[in-house]
């Protein structure tokens, strides 16, 4: 059986990010295992989330691994270590080797897009939470995150995503039809430029694992278990 690992974005609360798609998961007689990740620690960055995620796997050999948004900064180091089965990015910040969060913004034009969107859509350009990242997340879920709301401490954005090349993995991009912060559009622009591959769109916004988990979680168990393509390697150190 496959154990799936979750890995949060910015904040590290993985218990309460994936909770929804973790029962879906144990529901289907599927292992779950989240993250949780010390993202308010300013002494914790990328090497130490790394850590985190390969203790997680406890030396299993059958990880599908799973990484929300900044997430994917934090899963790629470790991807060496768990030797993951496939890897599943979920409205991500698909690094580049070697790159900082901290550059991504500039290096995809990732407000340009989010402001045009917010225009396109009638939504204010400035960004608050409830607009961007709540706007479709039932009440009584986002009321169980009262003590895992986190900021990311400033040293996991300016530190380098180590690692040389992208894995020879089976990768699935899935994004949220309604993100608002990633719009749709400027995510299937960003994979395809770093790493060959289509997106595949799926209800909700950024935080489809709390307004969206049946399809998140239906996409996350179909990429795991159908072999796939791996990524045309753009993404390498050469670019």
């Amino acid at each position: 059986m496959s154990t799936h690992l979750l890995v949060p974005g910015a904040g590290g609360a993985a218990t309460w990010y994936w909770q929804r798609v973790a029962a879906l998961l144990h529901a289907g007689g599927h292992d779950a295992v989240a993250v949780d990740l010390p993202g308010a620690d300013p002494a914790a960055g990328l090497p130490e989330y790394a850590e985190h995620i390969t203790a997680a796997a406890g030396g299993r050999d059958d990880i599908v691994l799973v990484a929300q948004s900044m997430g994917a900064f934090f899963a790629l180091p470790a991807c060496e270590v768990i030797a993951p089965r496939a890897l599943v990015l979920v409205n991500a910040m698909i690094p580049l080797p070697g790159e900082a969060a901290g550059d991504w913004w500039d290096a995809t034009d990732s407000e340009t897009a989010r402001r045009a969107a917010a225009r396109a859509g009638g939504w204010p350009e400035a960004t608050d939470l409830d607009t961007y990242f709540l706007h479709d997340v039932p009440a009584d879920v986002q009321a169980t995150g009262d003590e895992q709301d986190h900021d990311e401490a400033d040293i996991a954005f300016g530190q380098p995503c180590a690692f040389a090349r992208w894995p020879d993995v089976p990768t699935t991009v899935l994004a949220g039809r309604e993100d608002r912060f990633f719009p749709l559009a400027f995510q299937r622009r960003v994979a395809l430029e770093r790493l060959g591959l289509e997106v595949t769109p799926l209800p909700g916004g950024h935080l489809n694992a709390l307004s969206a988990p049946e399809a998140l979680t239906a996409a996350i168990v179909a990429a795991g278990g159908v072999p796939a393509a791996p990524p045309a390697r753009r993404a390498t150190v050469d670019g």
